[in-house]
């Protein structure tokens, strides 16, 4: 598969990375803004470096373009790359606002479209998600996520939408459809703690912050409460832990001596990654479509309404 990047950016450089190292992929461009560091990054990974989409996608002819744009630049490129033809992998936020989210999933029809949610390729979430399928926490009667650490952004609900749209999607992917949104923020709406309820009965809660630190522990946990067994999952990757209800004997899994893989983050976009390619050579649909991304930007935009309202927002204002 030949595939192009647009972003010469930090995690940016996450996809050059994988993608030069893949044994499917053909590697060959990187799109940026800045040429000198376009050309750098370029380099490194010796590919074609361009400041021009238009200009990329006509010599090139990528099979799969990738996207990874500051948060709040995401919706003009691409829809650009969209209505030029070609299938794409983008990195959340979708967009910022629920009709350019809209738009760019109506332009794109049944084109391939997939959104990085990698949190879903933690070890730690396949463990999790394994024990949900297997019935072993049976009902879940409570899901709680909480995801704090250093961010700024000219945008108020910067945090809730570019950030906290991971614990949307991990969410509603572990425990099903929110139902109900209601909504506390700080002053700055750098930080907000959000009540939920899900379709199936369980209740929750979000917890999300720019205004703490990523060198804390646990800046990260995620905990599922169900009638038979419980399941935390600390710093995404750090450490699963199951107990039986009624035990105090439990279950860990931690990455091991040798294990470098599955205890950093960055390699969950690997996983991803591998699996997005795995479903884009068989003519699939992507394991994570964009509309994920559409669903987690309305349930961030429930919670801004229910901030700003002073009310609980449910049904169909969810849709």
């Amino acid at each position: 598969m030949k595939i192009a990047l647009i972003g010469a950016g930090g995690w940016g450089r996450q996809h050059a990375r994988v993608f030069s190292s893949h044994p499917d992929v053909e590697f060959c461009a990187i799109v940026g803004r800045n040429p000198a560091r376009t050309q750098r990054r370029a380099d490194e990974f010796r590919v074609r470096a361009y400041t021009n989409v238009d200009e990329m996608l006509e010599k090139e002819r990528p099979d799969l373009v990738s996207l990874c744009l500051p948060n709040q630049g995401h919706f003009e490129p691409t829809m650009q790359v969209i209505r030029a033809g070609f299938p794409l992998l983008v990195e959340k936020p979708l967009a910022f606002e629920i009709e350019e989210a809209e738009a760019l999933l109506a332009e794109a029809g049944d084109r391939f479209f997939a959104i990085s949610f990698n949190h879903r390729y933690a070890k730690p979430v396949r463990l999790a998600k394994a024990a949900i399928d297997a019935g072993r926490i049976g009902v879940i009667v409570f899901a709680t996520w909480r995801f704090g650490g250093e961010g700024s952004s000219d945008h108020s609900y910067a945090n809730l939408i570019e950030t906290q749209c991971h614990g949307f999607d991990l969410l509603e992917y572990l425990c099903g459809p929110i139902a109900a949104v209601s909504a506390e923020m700080t002053d700055k709406r750098s930080t907000m703690a959000l009540s939920l309820r899900f379709a199936s009965g369980a209740v929750g809660s979000l917890v999300g912050s720019y205004d703490s630190s990523y060198a804390y522990p646990e800046s990260q946990r995620l905990e599922l409460c169900g009638t038979t067994g419980r399941v935390t999952i600390d710093d995404t990757v750090r450490r699963y832990t199951f107990h039986a209800a009624g035990s105090e004997v439990g279950e860990t899994w931690q990455a091991g001596y040798f294990n470098d893989i599955d205890r950093e983050f960055h390699r969950t976009f690997d996983a991803y990654i591998d699996a997005t390619l795995e479903a884009f050579k068989r003519g699939d649909s992507p394991p994570v479509h964009a509309r994920a991304g559409l669903r987690a930007l309305r349930l961030a935009h429930a919670a801004i309404r229910s901030f700003e309202t002073g009310s609980r927002v449910a049904g169909m204002a969810l849709e």
